[in-house]
């Protein structure tokens, strides 16, 4: 498997404003334009080919990341060489936090499942957005409550709850994750009060801790009683679902 090799590249504005307003809409980021200039100065991009490892588990940790483009796999090698899908990641889903943040060497393996573009978010670019960016490190400190909410919502779950139970938690911990702005609020044929969850049955089944046999057992049955559709690559729920 390669690593990135590519040349990093400076993100246009709007691709920049994307991945801020996407991960973090509760701030005003067009408020300030030099603040935006100075940022898109330390946010590098990189383009991956499919197969390719952005950071391997164990690696010492110098940046954290956005996805631009395509689809990114955070994957788990224990020690007895058995490989865990973690979670899979696409624009504009933000990683690498928990491992930047504490100076900790990467739990986990990053790669991409198909050509990617990442925004690299270093060092600079990190002190910046925690000193000069009012509100950032609250918006922070939430994203990092919520996703530690939803591992322990997870665990319990694998421990105490019906496969059913789980395959729900699992669909309302990703449909909170995801960036509204990825979400559409009209299904497939334009009907009102449907909710769009880019997923795979293998994500499912990671994430709930359940065979991807059960999980498509389970999506099926909830098909059938009109709770979701099904497509490639993705979930309409109904609203009251997520």
């Amino acid at each position: 498997m390669s690593d990135a090799a590519q040349p990093s590249v400076q993100p246009s504005l709007q691709a920049l404003l994307a991945v801020l307003q996407g991960n973090f809409p509760t701030l005003d980021w067009q408020q300030d334009a030099a603040l935006l200039a100075r940022l898109q100065r330390l946010i590098p991009s990189r383009r991956l080919a499919r197969g390719s490892s952005l950071f391997r588990q164990g690696a010492p940790t110098q940046a954290f990341y956005a996805v631009g483009q395509g689809q990114m796999e955070a994957r788990f090698t224990g020690a007895d060489g058995t490989v865990s899908v973690l979670e899979t990641m696409q624009a504009p889903r933000l990683f690498g936090l928990a491992a930047f943040a504490a100076g900790q060497p990467s739990s986990y393996e990053a790669v991409a499942l198909q050509p990617s573009q990442v925004w690299v978010l270093a060092e600079p670019a990190y002190c910046l957005l925690m000193d000069e960016v009012p509100g950032f490190a609250r918006a922070l400190l939430r994203e990092f409550a919520q996703r530690f909410d939803g591992t322990l919502r997870m665990l319990e779950a694998s421990r105490h709850r019906s496969a059913a139970e789980r395959l729900q938690l699992a669909l309302t911990q990703l449909s909170r994750e995801q960036p509204a702005a990825s979400m559409r609020q009209n299904g497939p044929a334009q009907e009102p009060g449907w909710l769009r969850i880019q997923t795979t049955q293998a994500d499912l089944a990671a994430l709930a801790n359940l065979s991807r046999q059960t999980v498509n057992q389970l999506l099926g049955e909830a098909a059938a009683q009109g709770q979701l559709r099904r497509a490639y690559g993705q979930l309409w729920l109904r609203a009251q679902q997520a």
